[in-house]
């Protein structure tokens, strides 16, 4: 009874004038719905300026900015890129890069509308509104890790002639007819197994909607108990990123994105690599030979679409640690994509 009223509850004023949650599944903390007062809704973006923006005319030289977009994955933010590759960078990098990474709708600090779809579409249109537009990016270059690489690769077709390069990290692309691809993403990445225990949860997470509300409620509602229980017992005044974000964000943004974005997008993804191609955009892709999530088939898939792919296979690297732990190697296989393509995209102009 006690949760029928929590369902039935009107929104009301929470912690100093922040609306509470609506959903009884939800988090209502400040950190959880501080995005309802954005009265634009746009996403959350974290914005690297390059070093020499700081003493000098903004406008000077704005044409040999070269301007990367990083999209992260599932259940996961914006940190995924700030807390690893942002501090590696070289100097050069960091004095002629403007980066900026976002917080996909429905994760981290961005908003979390409950009348939301969060179809590839309303992915899209909160980019643009958000960094595009503002920005006024008329070239720029994208990263994007795991389910991010969905966005990504419909972000790039979109804008095929402003993007230079696209780097996907584990790209979850799998080989199927269009009637058939939807379905068979799902099988692929939530395969409804009780062994290993990861394939469990995402597989109870991924088919079992009702199921998947009730853990919400039980870790993400009560997602301050649980960081302060790991803080106690780890002896630490913080957590790891990837920690806190696993809590952030609702259970009808996760669920609808999974099978929105990663399965429903599977369909176009065919589509999107078809434009790539043609319009000769510089696809890599970094895949780690232990991925257990996005199997390693998934980067040769990608190559054998898209022929010119650079693909690079890391050895004994899996879905996290692909990045975690050679972060500065990470980094510098960016900058050397990146350098490369700026370098071809200058040469096609001359």
């Amino acid at each position: 009874m006690g949760l029928f009223r929590l369902r039935k509850r009107r929104e009301v004023k929470g912690e100093k004038g922040f609306p509470k949650a609506t959903r009884w599944s939800d988090c209502d903390c400040r950190s959880c719905v501080s995005w309802k007062g954005n009265e634009e809704q746009k996403l959350h973006l974290v914005v690297k300026e390059p070093l020499h923006a700081e003493t000098e005319d903004p406008d000077q030289g704005r044409d040999s900015i070269e301007n990367i977009i990083f999209l992260h994955g599932f259940l996961s933010s914006s940190s995924w890129w700030t807390e690893t590759v942002f501090p590696n960078l070289s100097d050069w990098t960091n004095k002629n890069c403007k980066l900026f990474a976002v917080d996909l709708l429905g994760f981290g600090q961005s908003p979390k509308p409950s009348d939301a779809l969060y179809t590839l579409k309303d992915h899209l249109q909160k980019i643009k509104k958000t960094v595009i537009e503002p920005f006024e990016l008329d070239s720029f270059h994208i990263v994007a890790h795991s389910m991010g690489c969905v966005i990504a690769l419909a972000l790039a077709a979109k804008y095929s002639k402003s993007v230079k390069s696209i780097t996907l990290v584990a790209p979850p692309y799998f080989t199927s007819t269009k009637e058939n691809a939807s379905q068979n993403a799902l099988n692929r990445l939530a395969e409804r197994k009780i062994w290993p225990p990861q394939r469990f949860g995402t597989s109870i997470m991924s088919w079992y909607e009702h199921v998947g509300r009730c853990v919400c409620f039980i870790v993400c509602r009560n997602h301050r108990l649980w960081e302060w229980l790991l803080k106690f017992i780890s002896r630490r005044s913080s957590l790891h990123f990837m920690v806190v974000d696993m809590t952030r964000h609702t259970h009808h943004s996760a669920w609808n994105t999974m099978h929105n974005v990663l399965c429903g997008g599977a369909k176009l993804l065919d589509h999107y690599l078809e434009i790539l191609k043609d319009s000769g955009v510089s696809v890599s892709v970094i895949q780690g030979d232990r991925d257990a999530v996005v199997p390693v088939e998934c980067g040769h898939n990608v190559k054998s679409k898209v022929p010119l792919t650079d693909l690079r296979i890391v050895s004994n690297a899996d879905h996290r640690t692909v990045v975690i732990g050679r972060e500065k190697a990470f980094a510098g296989e960016l900058e050397g994509i990146w350098c490369s393509s700026a370098l071809h995209h200058e040469q096609k102009k001359l």
